[in-house]
């Protein structure tokens, strides 16, 4: 199908942290914040989770970026109101500051226990929280060589999300250690290189057979094809605090499936880089965010993060442009560069407090900004 009749429609999940007000702990609040987030946004926009101190909040398929703001706006404003009035509060991270693995208790369901019976203690850890970006490609051929092509940019789009400084109490050292937790199981991270969508399907198919995975929705790569839609799924980012970076991301998402879809149909050369530089990318990403150099895997070398980032830019300008995007999502992202990402204003917090409690108070008013004005 040629690129242009494609709409690359958009959808966005966001987890949330349930807070206890008192304690700025987790708390396993879902079961009533669902049944009242529901009444007021539909059964289909909020779900549980793995975890009964989590929800997560799915848009419907979008086709524009300020479609994607208003609805995560609404999404955002409708849980927040539903937790408050259970006398609850909800947070936008990747990790709780301090809050043990230990204390979280699995929500009831027959598909829960299963993983936890499966996984064990890497179940057990999974106090995660994550934010995905669908973007509609409707030829699934087609869309393996996208992921060839875009899987050489996740990197970037982790550095720029980062979000989950801290765990158990105490600075990790990463920007995003949620990546590192998440990347304990068998099927996380990058996904690997693939000359045809027979061949990515015989891997998914074996990966289950042989016990890698429960089933085929649970290969976590951070870029994959779901099952049940006709989307390229992009799963590398942490949940940002603030929705401006959440639609920064979503737009620099589309853009990239965008403008690897047209070098498809162009037959543009692009680096077909080994799966262990692409795991290095990252865990480069995880650590230091923005605040050092990431991989330029391109080049073949470490570059600054903002020279790695305007060229994330740079490759995307045109689709951005297309979409009418480039001004907000270029403007969001040099704003995410000046200021930080969401782990630096986390550690910010911390320097200027020293209580964790404090950060979990930027995560709730973060998370709140602008929602109240609806």
């Amino acid at each position: 199908m040629p690129a242009k009749t494609e709409e690359y429609t958009l959808g966005v999940e966001e987890e949330y942290q349930i807070i206890d007000p008192e304690t700025r702990a987790l708390c396993p609040g879902a079961d009533s914040v669902l049944r009242r987030a529901r009444r007021a946004l539909g059964e289909e926009r909020v779900v549980p989770e793995l975890r009964a101190s989590q929800l997560e909040a799915l848009t419907p398929v979008l086709r524009t970026l300020p479609e994607v703001r208003a609805e995560l706006l609404r999404l955002r404003r409708g849980v927040i109101q539903a937790a408050e009035e259970e006398g609850v509060r909800i947070a936008a991270a990747s990790t709780h500051p301090f809050s043990h693995w230990r204390e979280q208790p699995i929500t009831a369901g027959e598909r829960y226990r299963k993983i936890l019976e499966r996984e064990r203690r890497m179940a057990e850890e999974q106090v995660v929280f994550g934010f995905h970006v669908h973007v509609g490609l409707s030829d699934r051929e087609t869309a393996v060589q996208v992921m060839n092509r875009a899987r050489a940019w996740l990197a970037p789009l982790l550095a720029l999300s980062a979000n989950s400084p801290f765990w158990l109490g105490e600075d990790t050292g990463y920007a995003s250690y949620r990546t590192q937790i998440w990347g304990w199981l068998p099927t996380a991270g990058p996904p690997g290189y693939f000359s045809s969508l027979a061949e990515h399907d015989a891997l998914v198919k074996a990966i289950v057979a042989t016990g890698g995975a429960m089933e085929a929705n649970q290969i976590y790569w951070d870029m994959r094809l779901p099952q049940a839609f006709d989307t390229v799924e992009i799963r590398v980012c942490d949940v940002c605090i603030s929705i401006d970076e959440a639609v920064m991301l979503a737009g620099l998402s589309r853009a990239l499936i965008r403008t690897c879809h047209e070098g498809v149909e162009g037959e543009r050369p692009y680096p077909e880089e080994r799966p262990e530089i692409l795991r290095a990318a990252h865990w480069i990403a995880s650590r230091y965010g923005l605040d050092a150099e990431l991989v330029d895997v391109e080049a073949g070398h470490r570059a600054p993060a903002r020279e790695v980032i305007e060229k994330l830019l740079s490759f995307t300008r045109p689709a951005l442009e297309e979409h009418g995007d480039w001004e907000e999502v270029s403007t969001l992202a040099r704003e995410t560069l000046k200021r930080g990402n969401g782990a630096v204003r986390q550690r910010r917090a911390c320097e200027r407090a020293g209580r964790l409690e404090d950060v979990v108070d930027v995560l709730i008013e973060g998370t709140a900004q602008g929602t109240k004005a609806m």
